[in-house]
């Protein structure tokens, strides 16, 4: 596998991790609807859906982590969420976070941001 993909996993293991311990309870992880992947879906407070993007780099020289998730990754986003809420019978509202990994040798620095983006 190529280091990004391992870094990758590394941040979504690291995001895992932090949204446990604050006691989010873990519902799938890694979840595709045809070309849309959500790399977790989580839920804290009672009717409420966390969709959680992580993105993970080891250097922010070009940009911060969050900065990488576009337009077309949120179009995506919002579809296979939309197909994981109708397949699971769900009612509840949903929320979009993005979890920053910064991790390289030096640092490992993590940023969640709830309500990252809006779905309309």
């Amino acid at each position: 596998m190529a280091y990004h993909n391992d870094l990758g996993k590394l941040g979504e293991e690291l995001a895992e991790a932090y949204l446990l311990e604050k006691g989010y309870v873990i519902l799938e992880r890694n979840y595709v609807f045809q070309k849309a992947e959500i790399d977790i879906i989580a839920q804290k407070e009672e009717g409420t859906i966390s969709i959680v993007e992580v993105k993970t780099r080891n250097s922010n020289v070009f940009g911060d982590p969050q900065d990488f998730v576009t337009k077309s990754k949120i179009k995506l986003l919002v579809k296979a969420a939309n197909e994981y809420m109708l397949a699971n019978g769900l009612e509840q509202e949903v929320r979009f976070d993005i979890i920053a990994v910064l991790k390289n040798k030096r640092t490992e620095q993590l940023e969640h941001f709830e309500n990252a983006f809006y779905h309309f």
